[in-house]
């Protein structure tokens, strides 16, 4: 076994086991730290993958802005999250069930599809450069880009006024 397999059999036990964990914790502030540990994990994939820009927008964009939005919104807005009963529903084995016929389906799907022998050539530096200019290009992707920066600021000017005003009444 290579170093190489061996990172990758590590990152992905750690991975599965966070994924695990930020749908299972009952404390929201620790399935948030969770997800941001899973999400490591696919960064370190990216990088195993060498495709080294998507490993550093998995970090920045994912990690450094929405998992870290999500920690701050959760806890300005804790006070509203107490236990007020049952918090989980009678009907959780459907989702089981559902969810064990999603990975027997993944499963079958691995198997019957005939990977490739060779590895996948290595993406060059001009599409990088391409993706870069189209992202900042009025007529490509910038104005998506703005309008979920702009969510984002509303969703944490929200979260701050309902903490703000509940602290206050």
């Amino acid at each position: 076994m290579t170093a190489m397999q061996i990172i990758f059999l590590i990152t992905a036990v750690v991975t599965l086991f966070a994924a695990f964990r930020t749908v299972t914790t009952p404390n929201l502030i620790h399935a948030a730290l969770w997800l941001i540990l899973a999400l490591a994990g696919v960064a370190v994939f990216y990088a195993l993958l060498n495709a080294n820009f998507f490993a550093v927008i998995q970090v920045v964009v994912y990690i450094g802005a929405i998992a870290i939005l999500m920690v701050f919104a959760i806890m300005l807005t804790r006070r509203e999250m107490r236990d007020r009963g049952k918090q989980t529903s009678g009907r959780w084995w459907w989702a089981a069930i559902l969810g064990a016929v999603f990975f027997a389906g993944v499963t079958w799907m691995i198997e019957a599809v005939a990977l490739p022998s060779q590895p996948t050539a290595a993406v060059p530096a001009s599409s990088i450069a391409d993706l870069g200019k189209a992202l900042v290009n009025p007529n490509g992707y910038v104005i998506p880009f703005e309008v979920a920066s702009v969510l984002l600021l509303a969703a944490l000017i929200g979260a701050v006024f309902v903490a703000w005003t509940r602290h206050n009444s």
